[in-house]
């Protein structure tokens, strides 16, 4: 049996086809536009949370990105884009290949929430939620000041993991990066790789990566663009 990835556009999917691309392994991708913000019925249909991705793989049925990625890593990766238990990056790859969900993500989505039920700038969660996100971006800032990957010397399931919440996860959540120079020099190092380039145009081929890695953030899903714009009427 082939592996399926079943790929929900302008999402946290885009780690899993990536990864495939990455490790250059067989599979099949299926392709689902949001309508208009959410998934659709019939990607509802695989999850019931209507979760992204979903990857089949014989009898095996899985959501949430980082179960799939390791996952594929496990059942196709040969030792690839993770560092075996005792290797000299092994702790530092676990932590920030977590940190992704556990913390930058989880972070950006509470801001997120925030920002949608008109609160005032003023209000003290709201600026106690931005000084948290500023606290996050500063740390990963800092940790690529002094190595090229997050895990350390070599790319890693880490990078893909996180990379997301930085570019694509920003047309939900709008963000500017130009205090962290360090992040925009990755992204760009990340945005160079084939692997990348491949999976975007696959899955994503109406998303411009010049704008998903610049400092400015990039436009708005469009479905949830014009939600704002109605609300705003």
């Amino acid at each position: 049996m082939t592996l399926t990835v079943h790929h929900l556009g302008v999402s946290q999917s885009e780690r899993v086809v990536w990864l495939c691309e990455e490790l250059g392994i067989e599979y099949e991708l299926k392709k689902y536009d949001r309508s208009p913000i959410f998934a659709p019925p019939e990607y509802k249909a695989l999850h019931p949370l209507g979760s992204a991705p979903v990857i089949q793989d014989g009898n095996v049925m899985l959501a949430e990105s980082g179960a799939c990625v390791e996952y594929i890593l496990q059942t196709y990766g040969k030792g690839q884009l993770a560092p075996a238990p005792g290797a000299k990056d092994y702790a530092e790859y676990l932590y920030w290949f977590h940190f992704a969900n556990g913390t930058l993500q989880a972070g950006l989505v509470k801001n997120m929430a925030l920002s949608r039920v008109g609160l005032n700038e003023d209000d003290e969660r709201v600026k106690r939620h931005y000084v948290r996100q500023r606290e996050i971006l500063g740390l990963v800032d800092q940790r690529l000041s002094k190595v090229p990957w997050l895990a350390g010397d070599q790319f890693s399931a880490a990078d893909i993991m996180n990379f997301c919440s930085f570019t694509t996860m920003r047309c939900f959540m709008q963000y500017d990066l130009s205090p962290y120079p360090n992040i925009l020099a990755y992204l760009k190092r990340v945005a160079a790789r084939d692997g990348y380039k491949r999976a975007m145009q696959k899955g994503d081929p109406d998303l411009e990566i010049e704008k998903l890695i610049g400092a400015a953030p990039p436009p708005l899903q469009k479905g949830l663009a014009a939600a704002l714009k109605a609300h705003r009427k």
